[in-house]
């Protein structure tokens, strides 16, 4: 048996007045996810636990089958185990944006989503600046980074309340930034960085450019060395994944799955939909179970951008969904999940709690009566699962 499951992050969405009160997913064409809910399973699953944030590291752990309110330790240690970052036990990691702020507001999380070639030397500035045997950043992808501390008491930092930046987009900064024992010594890295970066020529250059300035970073969700089971322990089969996101790359480590790297991957509106499928494809010559993350939807709604968000979906309904469809047939040993690990409302620009849709589709998976995917027809049928584990149990069984 082939196991595909197919992640839109953060597709999920809520009725929008200007759309006919519909939601992105809704209004799309999605022709091949709507064939997978006509003939096989749908309804709701509830991927983020009470009383956990709504982040990706949440949704994507649970959707692999993981549950989060044992296995997570935070979102930055995910991010470092993908660049081979072992934490010590004496060490905390945060993840460090590079963000965009004026006048005391958060305009841009991502610092205009700058790139990587652009965003590595701020990294090194600040390492030659504030870096020691302490305090430690490392570059990764975009405006994505990290800092790691070797601390006497990594309690004291786990304890600190952080924010995601795209929590508080258009927000004053003040009520937002970190908090607690420890705080003043991060709130230092984030103050000395605007001092680094004021005329820094990479902001010299993207100040010419009329491009979001890199104005300082942002220091969140933090957290100490994860451990997860592998993930043919769990489940019997040997299997890869895909993303262009160190996020997800590292939960792939934590779980011993094997990385995918796919040209023209990018994080964004503009990635390799059709290459990420066909990566996919060839990844199960020898694997049986295959995991694909597409970020770009998810970027949309925190832009606020409808239309990017239509298009993202239409995208991965037609060069992921479809391409992996139109390699199988109706008799073939293969089942494929399609779901986002969390909604994105691109009114709210932010992530929520909500259970998502589903379409589960394939051998021993029988038809529940639903004609396409979407959030209202998934609520017709109500939650079908209360967590990702279970919904990766059913998944994933030996047989019908």
């Amino acid at each position: 048996m082939k196991y595909i499951i197919i992640v839109p992050d953060g597709m999920a969405d809520h009725p929008i007045e200007k759309i006919g009160n519909k939601t992105p997913l809704e209004v799309a064409h999605t022709t091949n996810m709507d064939h997978m809910a006509k003939n096989g399973l749908t309804g709701l699953v509830q991927i983020i636990p009470e009383k956990m944030s709504p982040g990706s590291d949440i949704g994507n752990m649970a959707i692999l089958g993981y549950d989060p309110k044992v296995c997570h330790t935070g979102r930055a240690p995910i991010e470092a185990a993908s660049q081979d970052i072992l934490l010590a036990e004496d060490e905390v990691a945060f993840r460090c944006n590079l963000v965009t702020v004026t006048n005391d507001t958060m305009t841009d999380y991502s610092a205009g989503h700058i790139s990587t070639k652009e965003a590595i030397p701020l990294i090194e500035s600040l390492n030659k600046e504030l870096g020691d045997n302490d305090v430690r950043f490392y570059p990764g992808k975009s405006y994505r980074h990290l800092l790691v501390l070797k601390v006497r008491d990594p309690k004291l930092y786990l304890s600190i309340k952080t924010v995601p930046p795209h929590d508080i987009i258009d927000k004053k900064i003040k009520s937002f930034l970190p908090q607690g024992p420890q705080a003043p010594m991060i709130l230092k890295l984030m103050e000395r960085s605007k001092e680094i970066f004021k005329n820094h020529p990479i902001n010299q250059v993207r100040s010419d450019l009329k491009e979001s300035p890199v104005d300082m970073i942002w220091l969140w969700g933090q957290g100490s060395r994860p451990q997860l089971p592998s993930f043919e322990s769990k489940f019997g089969v040997k299997g890869s994944i895909i993303s262009a996101v160190d996020l997800v790359q590292g939960l792939g480590k934590l779980a011993q799955l094997e990385i995918i790297d796919v040209p023209g991957a990018t994080g964004y509106y503009d990635t390799n939909y059709l290459g990420k499928a066909q990566y996919a494809l060839e990844s199960l010559k020898k694997n049986d179970f295959v995991y694909v993350h597409v970020e770009a939807p998810d970027e949309a709604g925190h832009n606020g951008d409808l239309k990017a968000k239509i298009a993202a979906i239409e995208a991965i309904d037609k060069d992921v969904v479809g391409t992996i469809l139109n390699h199988f047939n109706e008799h073939d040993d293969v089942r494929i999940l399609v779901l986002p690990d969390h909604p994105t409302p691109v009114e709210k620009r932010t992530h929520t709690h909500e259970p998502v849709p589903f379409a589960m589709f394939g051998k021993d998976i029988k038809h529940d009566g639903a004609d396409h995917l979407s959030e209202t027809a998934a609520q017709a049928k109500g939650i079908k699962f209360e967590s990702g584990e279970a919904m990766m149990a059913y998944f994933m069984r030996k047989t019908g």
